[in-house]
């Protein structure tokens, strides 16, 4: 009797293992329908999942809400504090713009070698053979644009007007090795430093300051602008910052390597810069022996 009874549960065992595994195979294969059974399933696990699921979704939600409260509340300190920088910075400016307009009234002084007038211009042709040399933009003598006007970008000084047309002006770049193409700089500090921007060196893709004194001492990143002397660009006129100063070849004075402000590869909007101060002729600036060679 004991071993028909263990007989019989084998054969249910094996019995219910074939029902299983005929039902796995029935559930696998591709049907448009399902079974009542399956939908009953399927839908009664769906129904727990919703009912669990809305709860925990609540709960994430509200932890988040609190944590995104949180981070706002902080960047809203740091708004604030930043407003109540830029409020003291714009009261400072007034209060500058103020007194040297006082201090011009006072001294009689109408004009200033960083004065000029902007003209805005579009690029709108460079040659491929001469692309760190040249460019063309859309304003001409129509608009104002003269020769040796400067030319800048957001980021700082690129050139100068090399000729005008009517509707167009060609813009000689600070890149372009041309001996001519030079710019007397100076470079910012507790001590300033003059010298004189002549060349580009396209290894290292930065503008070559020359005519430093020896003795003087300058930093890495110092910044090196426009001074106004030549006679040409106005002062103020940021060109780059100082990467590294060496000796020139003949160690009588140093050479800085300026890393330009402005990308001279990638240019597409620009100003003119109208100088306000009347530009001194040539023939003023050079000796009578210069002059007459």
């Amino acid at each position: 009797m004991p071993q028909f009874f263990l007989n019989k549960r084998l054969i249910i065992l094996l019995v219910s293992i074939i029902i299983l595994v005929a039902l796995i195979g029935f559930s696998l294969k591709e049907r448009d329908e399902l079974t009542w059974p399956e939908q009953f399933i399927k839908d009664t696990a769906g129904w727990v999942q919703t009912l669990v699921s809305r709860p925990a979704h609540y709960f994430a939600g509200f932890f988040e809400n609190v944590k995104d409260l949180q981070n706002t509340y902080e960047e809203n300190k740091q708004l604030k504090s930043r407003l109540n920088e830029l409020a003291q910075l714009k009261a400072e400016v007034q209060s500058l713009t103020e007194e040297n307009k006082e201090l011009k009234d006072i001294l009689d002084k109408e004009e200033s070698l960083s004065d000029y007038e902007p003209i805005q211009a579009t690029v709108i042709g460079r040659n491929p053979d001469r692309w760190n040399e040249l460019l063309i933009i859309n304003k001409g003598s129509t608009d104002g644009i003269e020769k040796d006007m400067s030319v800048i970008t957001s980021t700082g000084l690129i050139g100068k007007v090399k000729n005008s047309r009517q509707f167009t002006a060609t813009v000689q770049l600070l890149s372009s090795n041309d001996t001519t193409n030079r710019v007397s700089a100076e470079v910012v500090g507790t001590e300033t430093y003059y010298g004189q921007i002549e060349g580009f060196d396209r290894e290292k893709e930065m503008l070559l300051l020359k005519r430093i004194p020896y003795e003087a001492k300058i930093e890495k990143e110092q910044i090196v602008q426009t001074s106004g002397m030549g006679g040409v660009f106005p002062s103020q006129l940021v060109i780059g910052t100082v990467e590294e100063v060496v000796p020139d070849e003949y160690g009588l004075t140093q050479m800085a390597y300026v890393k330009p402000g402005a990308n001279f590869y990638d240019i597409e909007h620009v100003m003119v810069v109208k100088r306000g101060m009347t530009q001194p002729e040539l023939s003023d600036m050079i000796g009578e022996e210069e002059e007459k060679k």
